[in-house]
């Protein structure tokens, strides 16, 4: 007589949770994008093309994606190293350091946008000090990169923080007891268990980065060809009626996102494959 091996679970039977899975799948996240593609196809060709090239166009999409990912990249050694210490350290204060990394969540995006560019504006407490000298943050890239940085922060930490928590650390004391340096230990011991964590913090700060508006519009300036990031140009668009060039570059957004994102993917897989892991 056969038996069949059933895994309890809390969860309902397999086909009514695949099945609510899948449809709140494709209702909150493929129709919308599926209405988007709909949308963008029944523009002409030669259209789109217009407006996926267009100066201004080309200009906000390099301010987008070049200051994400400079802001994810500048993240994710900073985020690696403000987890290591609340980790790692007990000092005074860092249940007040460790509740402060998710204050980005908590805070509305236009409140974090004013309070940097008050900060960084040429009459603010740090832009009056840097505008003798020359140097310029707020309504330039700088400005939006920090605030990128501001944002997507907490998105390394959270992923990291967990991890780092449940590493042995047998593994560090035996590689030192062989007379392993620190660096060494680091290098060779901390960092390669930790790096598919890594790229999956690195992948949601530069998802965040790259479709932050709120706290990017007040710093930025928003001048066109200079600190214009491409949400702002579809906002713009769509103001003014445009609604085929709203379509065409929201659509190259997610194409280039989905792109980057893919990549991302495969250097985890690739990571993961290299560690023995599945």
């Amino acid at each position: 007589m056969a038996f069949r091996l059933v895994q309890p679970s809390v969860l309902p039977g397999f086909r009514i949770s695949l099945g609510f899975s899948l449809a709140y799948l494709a209702v909150i996240v493929l129709l919308p994008l599926a209405a988007l593609l709909s949308s963008t196809l029944s523009i002409d060709g030669a259209e789109i093309w217009r407006i996926a090239t267009e100066d201004r166009t080309l200009a906000a999409l390099k301010v987008s994606f070049l200051t994400a990912l400079a802001a994810a990249a500048f993240d994710l050694p900073l985020g690696l190293l403000v987890a290591w210490v609340l980790v790692r350290y007990d000092f005074p204060g860092r249940r007040l350091l460790d509740a402060m990394i998710d204050l980005p969540f908590a805070l509305p995006t236009a409140v974090a946008g004013i309070a940097l560019t008050a900060l960084y504006a040429p009459n603010g407490w740090i832009g009056a000090l840097l505008a003798p000298l020359g140097v310029k943050i707020a309504f330039t890239p700088v400005g939006i990169f920090i605030a990128l940085v501001f944002v997507s922060l907490p998105f390394i930490v959270r992923t990291v923080q967990p991890v780092l928590a449940d590493a042995d650390r047998e593994v560090e004391e035996a590689s030192a007891s062989l007379g392993a340096g620190r660096l060494f230990t680091v290098l060779r011991v901390v960092l390669p268990p930790l790096l598919p964590t890594l790229l999956t913090g690195f992948a949601l700060a530069l998802a965040r980065a790259i479709g932050e508006y709120g706290s990017v519009i007040f710093i930025a300036g928003n001048i066109p060809y200079v600190s214009e990031i491409a949400p702002l140009l579809i906002v713009i668009k769509l103001e003014e009626f445009d609604y085929a060039g709203a379509t065409v570059i929201a659509a190259v957004m997610l194409a280039i996102s989905f792109a980057m994102l893919v990549a991302v993917n495969l250097l985890q897989s690739i990571s993961r494959r290299r560690l023995g892991h599945v």
